[in-house]
């Protein structure tokens, strides 16, 4: 009997869960569509949910001059999003004890400065007080020699240890570590030890030599709207970016790291692990201030038009990545996505147009909203600074001058005062008060 009714209650709610998701599903390909028609998406997307794909998808054009449209099989460069497997790679050998997490970078490189004051930790948690990053070099045709030469001449931004600031050139020096540690190219440690085992069969790091099938072209905006990413070094530009893959494979790669197929728990743990109040783990930062209230292990990366983001709602099982090769805000449309699954309203993208609005009205705006502060100088309303103009497009609604899908909406209580804000991003709104 019990049995029976199990298999009545599953039969009653079996249609409801399907039409659940095929009603999310719709709600995510609009949105999808929405960021196409505005914004000019280029790029693929894929979110998946407990195993069931909601959205997998390509727009936009792999290659502008010939007009070959993206698939979901093309391969997109990851930029930052390769930071996750420099780190992988770096536990990997931990686990098999040819290094330690203590290792000061002076074992490996003797000659970088302060190296007897930098551990292996701290390159992978971002707290080794390394500058952010060396784009000029990377942008260059020097040799791999001379560009190591020329970023130990970068300075420190604060002691070793003493905080946390991002930092590419960590992750640089940490892909020659590997290198020194394990005898191999980066690119070919990467094959052998993380996507031949992963089964990440379209996925491997770039150089300025082969010919990769199904590769995107990258894109960029200038003033007069796109044009070809300029060359990059692949042999400098390596271990804090270099990686392209597919959506496909890396759904793949968020499948396995619920797993010990290619880590250990005990070296999990420790690249889940908030290491500092930024919240950096090792290759990814974990719970970041965008994560709606869920439990996320997350990276994006950005490097001129190459755009990605890649989300893991662990508790949920929920995955989002989104690649782009036209500098389209991959993090972003990943933010309105994960809110749609998670049933929040989502505004879809729209045009915005200034309108002529009565500007006494600004004086009543003004204020500290949470951390939004909104300036008024002379007759016009500013978001945090004076860099930042907020356009009217009514009387108290407005859109950002350098990022229109941000809005500000003013808000008036019950007696008329204006004290709250609907800030919305990506089409996510969140309500700020005074």
């Amino acid at each position: 009997m019990q049995q029976s009714m199990k298999f009545i209650l599953f039969i009653i709610l079996c249609p409801a869960l399907v039409f659940g998701q095929q009603s999310t599903s719709a709600k995510l390909a609009r949105y999808m569509q929405a960021q196409v028609a505005i914004h000019q998406f280029s790029g693929t997307v894929l979110v998946q949910k407990k195993g069931t794909v909601l959205l997998k998808k390509a727009y936009g054009q792999a290659d502008y001059e010939w007009h070959i449209p993206n698939t979901v099989d093309t391969k997109f460069q990851l930029a930052s999003v390769t930071k996750q497997f420099t780190a992988t790679a770096i536990l990997q050998l931990v686990d098999r004890g040819q290094l330690s997490l203590d290792d000061k970078l002076s074992r490996f490189f003797p000659d970088y400065p302060k190296a007897d004051s930098v551990s292996i930790h701290q390159l992978l948690s971002h707290s080794s007080g390394l500058a952010m990053g060396f784009k000029e070099i990377a942008l260059s045709s020097i040799s791999s020699d001379s560009a190591y030469a020329a970023i130990k001449k970068i300075p420190y931004e604060f002691s070793p240890g003493s905080q946390s600031a991002y930092s590419n050139i960590g992750y640089y020096l940490l892909a020659k570590i590997i290198e020194k540690v394990s005898g191999e190219p980066y690119a070919v440690f990467l094959k052998k030890n993380i996507l031949e085992k992963a089964g990440m069969n379209n996925t491997g790091v770039s150089n300025n030599d082969s010919i990769v099938s199904k590769k995107a072209k990258v894109y960029y905006r200038d003033a007069h709207g796109f044009i070809h990413n300029p060359y990059i070094n692949w042999q400098i530009n390596v271990g804090h970016d270099g990686v392209y893959s597919t959506v496909e494979d890396l759904a793949r790669w968020d499948s396995l790291l619920y797993g010990t197929t290619i880590l250990s728990a005990e070296m999990k743990k420790k690249m889940f692990t908030p290491h500092n109040a930024e919240n950096w783990g090792y290759g990814f930062i974990i719970n970041p201030f965008y994560n709606h209230g869920h439990q996320l292990i997350a990276h994006d990366g950005g490097f001129f038009g190459t755009m990605s983001s890649f989300n893991r709602f662990t508790d949920d099982k929920l995955f989002v990545t989104v690649l782009s090769n036209n500098e389209s805000l991959a993090h972003m449309i990943a933010y309105g996505l994960s809110a749609i699954v998670f049933g929040k309203e989502v505004e879809l993208p729209y045009r915005h147009h200034r309108a002529p609005v009565d500007s006494t009205l600004y004086k009543h705006y003004v204020g500290q909203y949470g951390q939004v502060q909104i300036i008024h100088r002379d007759g016009k309303l500013y978001y945090n600074n004076t860099e930042t103009e907020l356009i009217p497009e009514s009387d108290t609604k407005f859109f950002r001058s350098d990022d229109n899908d941000r809005t500000i909406e003013f808000i008036r209580d019950k007696t008329g005062v204006f004290n709250s804000i609907i800030l919305t991003k990506a089409g996510v709104k969140e309500i700020l008060r005074k």
